[in-house]
């Protein structure tokens, strides 16, 4: 290259600037540690995520309200499918049969999966207890609707030739196992766990209408 001057010599050489060094920009072993995991880390998404379809099935969903002690019928559950699922125990849809007729060991609330762990087949009758069915019209019945865990007091009622003080009336104790109404609504018959000791007595009263339920604590 060649540059004029002013006073009209002759060109000359002009000094040509030496090459830039462009330096290379070397990458800190922090980042690049850090993109080697999240590389990884993609990876490990990308096969949970294939894993979790693959894993796909179809569980037994609570479709209804199953309060405590009830048996639990085909209309109470629907099947869904889940997919994944890791950590729970949800129950096959192909076992329905073997759900149905256990009893609910805890409240079922709609929309969530079945477990076995929420059933159970043990007896709602406890050592030294008989069953007992009373059948009552629905002005008799303490409540708009027992449940099964209710707790009932079963109150004597006086004759009409007893003039002893509503305080000498017999008093007990009983647990509700279920309560059924009649198709026409005139009926209730609710069965209730109590002491054998006492079934006599409440069978007696019972068949000459002299016994009122009273609820004490609800499930």
């Amino acid at each position: 290259m060649s540059v004029a001057t002013r006073n009209g010599t002759g060109p000359v050489d002009a000094p040509v600037a030496p090459p830039r060094v462009v330096r290379q920009r070397r990458m800190r072993p922090g980042l690049l540690g850090l993109a080697v995991l999240l590389i990884a880390l993609g990876g490990l998404g990308a096969a949970f995520a294939v894993t979790s379809v693959r894993a796909t099935g179809s569980y037994l969903a609570v479709a209804r309200p199953v309060e405590v002690g009830r048996q639990v019928s085909a209309d109470d559950l629907v099947p869904v499918q889940v997919a994944g699922g890791q950590g729970l125990s949800p129950v096959p849809a192909g076992r329905l049969d073997e759900v149905v007729g256990k009893r609910a060991a805890v409240a079922l609330t709609p929309g969530t999966l079945l477990t076995m762990a929420q059933l159970t087949d043990d007896p709602l009758l406890g050592p030294g207890q008989q069953q007992l069915a009373l059948g009552l019209s629905p002005a008799e019945v303490p409540a708009r609707r027992l449940h099964p865990g209710d707790k009932i007091l079963l109150v004597s009622t006086p004759d009409g030739d007893d003039d002893r003080p509503a305080g000498a009336a017999t008093r007990f104790e009983a647990t509700v196992i279920d309560a059924v109404t009649s198709d026409d609504d005139d009926e209730v018959v609710v069965y209730l766990a109590l002491a054998v000791r006492d079934v006599p007595a409440v069978v007696a009263l019972s068949s000459q209408e002299r016994i009122a339920l009273v609820l004490t604590e609800a499930a």
